[in-house]
């Protein structure tokens, strides 16, 4: 008697440890998964820092030639305060991609207005460096997608998404373009009538 009870305390002793083991695996899988989304996070908004610091060159390179286009130095500078007192990532994203939306109305004002300004070697370094980038910004922001892809697909899946819920860790959200994205913006700097997105 005295044997079987010793059998089933080992059974039951080998199934608790191959349990525990089971539950550190998954734990330690879900936090390798959810350092890379962090990682790559912190890579997204490297690009984006360098962006902001690359604006104010640009900036200050074409200022003094497109006197009248003084909104738009006001909607990047608007933009980089936003960006720089971001505390967050979601109002990091919002301000990002307000960002977006100015420098790109500048870049397409310097060329469709200012060519003198567009061969001047200065500022074509800066809108070059400026558009390799954003093309930086839109290869990490897919990758940083990518990642929270995989992470949430192990989030929600069984049996990690029993230890997700007791480990507290929920679903990332994706990098999603702003909504006015879709439609083409209307630039025109001839009448003082055009109007600012009251973001």
């Amino acid at each position: 008697m005295k044997s079987s009870k010793s059998k089933i305390g080992l059974i039951a002793l080998i199934g608790v440890v191959l349990l525990v083991v089971f539950g550190i695996s998954q734990y330690n899988g879900l936090a390798k998964k959810e350092q890379s989304v962090e990682s790559q996070w912190s890579q997204v908004e490297n690009v984006m820092q360098r962006r902001a610091d690359l604006v104010p060159n640009l900036v200050n390179s074409v200022k003094g030639s497109m006197q009248q286009e003084q909104k738009v130095f006001g909607d990047i500078a608007k933009a980089r305060e936003a960006y720089g007192s971001a505390n967050n990532d979601s109002d990091k994203i919002k301000a990002s991609q307000e960002l977006d939306q100015s420098v790109g109305t500048l870049i397409n004002v310097i060329n469709e207005n200012y060519p003198e300004l567009k061969s001047n070697d200065n500022v074509q370094t800066l809108m070059t460096q400026l558009e390799g980038t954003e093309n930086r910004i839109s290869v990490e922001r897919k990758r940083y997608n990518d990642v929270v892809k995989e992470y949430n697909e192990q989030v929600v899946s069984f049996p990690k998404n029993i230890f997700a819920n007791m480990m507290g860790l929920g679903k990332k959200d994706y990098f999603k373009a702003d909504p006015t994205a879709s439609s083409v913006p209307s630039v025109n700097f001839d009448d003082s009538t055009s109007t600012s997105s009251g973001k």
